[in-house]
């Protein structure tokens, strides 16, 4: 078994196999939606906006102990520019997926009302990238979780 750290669509769409969920904070990270989706919440051609984790600050996620066999769903599922780390999540020991600056997917930050507008218009073969910043927003709302880069894009992408 292995745990996985889960701080965007893992968060409200864990689509595979699990045996325990705890919540946690991983130290010296932030939120951004700096990394492009070109095969989930978009296409190659208008790639979503999605998050990743960028140094700074603090995120709030869930863990997920996941059997070994589930880490190549999640690795097709987090492809396209994530790469494992390990990092020291409440006291575990979590692989986290997180796409670096440079990676051929990566968008990098935008003014917000670029971004949103991006937001409103992509659409891949998971869903619109609408869905995706709406529904990372209302769970972390419902977790009482404050996380401002994602309520300003919500904010911003609601009008």
């Amino acid at each position: 078994m292995t745990w996985v750290f889960g701080y965007g669509s893992l968060i409200w769409r864990p689509d595979f196999e699990f045996t325990d969920v705890r919540e946690g904070w991983l130290p010296d990270r932030s939120r951004r939606f700096w990394q492009g989706s070109p095969d989930h919440r978009g296409t190659p051609q208008a790639p979503g906006r999605v998050v990743t984790l960028v140094p700074g600050g603090r995120c709030w996620g869930r863990l997920y102990r996941v059997p070994e066999h589930v880490l190549a769903h999640l690795d097709h599922r987090e492809k396209a520019g994530y790469v494992l780390e390990i990092a020291r999540v409440a006291d575990v020991e979590a692989l986290v997926y997180r796409a670096a600056e440079g990676n051929p997917s990566w968008l990098g930050p935008a003014p917000l009302r670029q971004m949103a507008d991006e937001v409103r218009t992509r659409i891949g073969p998971s869903g619109t990238n609408l869905e995706y910043v709406l529904r990372l927003d209302q769970a972390l709302a419902e977790a009482g979780i404050e996380d401002p880069a994602v309520r300003a894009l919500a904010d911003a992408v609601r009008g």
